[in-house]
């Protein structure tokens, strides 16, 4: 096996061909949710397994689903020594809207020492560095101090619609001891961070449909039903005065996090004002009773993602429109099912809409929301190698976004799963201008060379 030394020596003579590979990966669009990009999306899997088999992978296998392809690869050859699953996902968000971008989104380069391009943190940067920490093990020794595999799959960004049927399906081929992602943030720069809770969602699309084409506003205006007025009036309705969520049944079966959990989060490095500025917002809100950092990890959250209806073009066209729709997502804690949040959802809106008007909720993806054990070896060996790397204990917190594919691998795999992210909050993700610090990606491929020393002692 490797040793330190060597390691070290590998990933510094190296650097600069790294960087250049994960540029490759950054250029081609992989974008899930659009149709037109599908060969894209295609050609990036393929990229992937080439890669994977390139570096020393015993085996890189590309598997077809009813959407997106998963890219599977594994090294397993200690018959005595853990097995241990990488889970990540090539597929990005789109980069809309263009306009924002200092840069083109598909062309990566460095400024400031960031790196900037879709999929810069979201997943790719990320999990590269484990592809490069991997790398290092093999290039210097030929071998791998565990046994790893790598499921990486290119429909995150949808919801990971196909994702667990395969997971069901593939039980065997992935039986393992323990579950790695780095598809997460860091608390702050430079300090270590293991996320150990996430948040579900719930997503669905409300259509309000009032006359069956668009009307003269003078002419009809006052007297037939504006369903951009409805809509907007429904939204209004959705939270109370104290900023809960006042759908019928919301919170009742919401976990409270524990007094050391809250104890805990007031112990961080946080500042509010720091926070609101990197945000650009005049000000913060949210539900009373509860900081910023706990609305954000252990409150379930309502919000209005996009709205729309009637004509948004330049001038003046002055119209009723015939119908007004919203996407609204909610977040969810544990024990919130997001089947019955969105069911929820839809009763109560059908229930304040008013009779002039037809509505119509569409339920859109979810995934459950997520607390995983932190007393396992898994996480240990994930603290020790943090540590080694970045000089300093890792900090535990939960995180507000939604990782569909971590309770899939709680309940089919039944094993412990272990977010350990790289990124940081204000990498931009999903927004135009995402980034990826430089140093982070180099100091991500440090911690996966030492995490795989530390779990063939777990």
């Amino acid at each position: 096996m490797s040793d330190a030394a060597e390691l070290e020596a590998y990933v510094e003579e190296n650097r600069e061909r790294f960087l250049d590979e994960l540029f490759e990966y950054l250029e081609i669009p992989s974008i899930s949710t659009d149709e037109s990009m599908k060969e894209e999306v295609g050609r990036c899997a393929g990229w992937l397994r080439d890669h994977l088999s390139d570096i020393g992978f015993k085996s890189a296998e590309i598997h077809q689903t009813d959407g997106h392809p998963i890219v599977y690869a594994e090294h397993c050859e200690q018959p005595d020594k853990p097995t241990i699953l990488i889970y990540a996902h090539y597929d990005v968000q789109p980069p809309d809207p263009l306009d924002k971008w200092d840069s083109e989104p598909f062309k990566p380069e460095v400024r400031d020492g960031k790196i900037f391009a879709r999929g810069a943190t979201d997943d790719k940067g990320q999990f590269f560095s484990h592809v490069k920490g991997l790398e290092a093990h093999l290039a210097t020794s030929g071998e791998l101090p565990v046994n790893v595999k790598l499921l990486v799959e290119g429909e995150e960004e949808v919801g990971s619609v196909h994702l667990e049927d395969w997971v069901s399906k593939n039980r065997q081929k992935l039986a393992c001891d323990g579950v790695v992602i780095s598809d997460s943030a860091m608390f702050a720069e430079g300090l270590p961070t293991i996320t150990y809770g996430l948040r579900g969602l719930s997503y669905f699309e409300v259509t309000l449909r009032g006359p069956d084409h668009d009307l003269h506003s003078g002419l009809y205006g006052g007297a037939v039903p504006n369903p951009i007025n409805e809509l907007a009036k429904i939204i209004s309705k959705l939270h109370d005065d104290e900023g809960r969520v006042a759908i019928t049944g919301f919170y009742d079966d919401v976990e409270p996090p524990t007094d050391e959990e809250r104890e805990q989060f007031a112990s961080l490095p946080f500042d509010e004002e720091d926070f609101r500025a990197e945000t650009g917002a005049p000000g913060l809100t949210g539900e009373e009773g509860y900081t910023t950092l706990e609305r954000r990890w252990v409150r379930p959250t309502l919000d209005c993602n996009g709205i729309w209806g009637g004509y948004t073009e330049p001038g003046a066209k002055t119209v009723l429109p015939s119908e007004a729709s919203a996407k609204i997502s909610c977040r969810l804690v544990p024990d919130q099912d997001p089947d019955e949040i969105t069911e929820l959802a839809s009763e109560y809106i059908e229930e304040i809409a008013p009779s002039y008007v037809d509505v119509e909720v569409e339920p859109h993806h979810g995934g459950k929301p997520v607390v995983s054990p932190r007393d396992n070896a898994t996480v240990d060996a994930a603290t020790r190698a943090l540590k080694r790397a970045w000089g300093r204990d890792a900090v535990f917190t939960r995180g507000g976004g939604t990782i569909p594919v971590v309770p899939v691998f709680t309940e089919i795999l039944e094993s412990p799963t272990v977010l350990m992210g790289f990124g940081l909050n204000d990498d931009r993700l999903h927004s135009p201008n995402e980034k990826f610090n430089v140093e982070n990606f180099y100091k991500g491929i440090e911690t996966s060379t030492y995490l795989w020393d530390e779990l063939e002692q777990a």
